[in-house]
């Protein structure tokens, strides 16, 4: 039989990888129920993914990605203009507003860096872009301790299941940005 050319297998296969860690976190993530999922040859997932971490590496990288994308059609981060906190508390509102398995995915795979040291760059990388960004308004350490503060919201409002409250997170934001002036 024909070897089919699939160009778009890859990329099922990690949607697929994010679809089971979404159902059954990461231990339920194997080649063969990413294969099930993505409806491929098991054969395929370790082909494109030789290691299971190969396979996390790119679902987080693609998380990080769907983040990003939620910052930049806000746009307001890069206006000076702009109240800063107000700005990253109504985006935090946003992404905290949308797929809420989305959210607990990213910080999932996020968290699973602790222990599995593959991901670790990965990982990095989110809170070092977010960074880079904010550092466009403010100073590199002010930028860093805005970082720490939204994860912390953020895995607060997902671990405790309270709702969002964007006027707390704005009080808060403020205040470290107010720190930085003084």
């Amino acid at each position: 039989m024909p070897r089919r050319h699939d160009p778009e297998r890859r990329q099922r296969i990690i949607d697929a990888a994010i679809r089971v860690v979404g159902a059954k976190g990461i231990a339920g993530l194997s080649h063969r129920s990413a294969a099930a999922e993505a409806d491929v040859p098991l054969g395929s997932t370790t082909y494109h993914f030789k290691t299971l971490d190969e396979l996390l590496v790119a679902a987080l990288r693609q998380a990080n990605e769907g983040f990003a994308k939620v910052i930049a059609s806000r746009g307001g981060l890069e206006d000076p203009r702009a109240d800063l906190a107000a700005e990253l508390a109504g985006w935090m509102g946003e992404w905290l507003a949308g797929d809420r398995t989305g959210v607990e995915l990213e910080y999932e795979l996020y968290l699973a860096a602790l222990r599995r040291p593959a991901l670790r760059p990965v990982a990095g990388e989110w809170a070092e872009q977010l960074a880079d960004l904010l550092s466009r308004r403010t100073d590199p350490l002010t930028a860093r301790a805005l970082v720490a503060v939204v994860d912390g919201i953020c895995l607060q409002v997902l671990l405790t299941g309270v709702p969002y409250d964007e006027s707390y997170a704005r009080e808060v934001l403020g205040r470290v940005v107010a720190g930085a002036r003084e």
